[in-house]
């Protein structure tokens, strides 16, 4: 059994979804879970941080994929922050670096958010 865990924050811009642990086929189905049980709403961000991701294999970027899809279909945007180094490298790999819009923070995602008070 792998070791993963998912925190929420329900933040001004858009919440905040924080995977930690292993992103890999146990998993996945939970990570994906826990994106659709936030209902994202229009004009919305969803950030999801991978600061404390430790391993990420295809399940896992499957999930993150599956939950940019769900996200642009409620008409809300999503950025992953915190990409761990070996996740980004494996992004750039297989062509999906310019899919997903990333920041260094969480924090830094919402404030670049263009809905968001603070993000302009």
């Amino acid at each position: 059994m792998t070791s993963f865990t998912v925190t929420t924050l329900d933040l001004e811009a858009g919440p905040v979804v924080e995977f930690a642990g292993e992103l890999d086929s146990a998993s996945a189905p939970r990570a994906l879970q826990a994106v659709e049980a936030i209902s994202p709403r229009p004009g919305q961000q969803v950030v999801l941080d991978l600061t404390g991701l430790h391993f990420c294999d295809s399940s896992g970027i499957s999930a993150l994929i599956a939950a940019r899809n769900l996200a642009h279909s409620a008409e809300a945007g999503l950025a992953l922050a915190g990409v761990p180094r070996h996740l980004a490298r494996t992004l750039v790999l297989i062509g999906l670096d310019t899919f997903f819009t990333t920041y260094a923070t969480a924090a830094q995602a919402q404030a670049a958010w263009p809905e968001s008070p603070a993000g302009g």
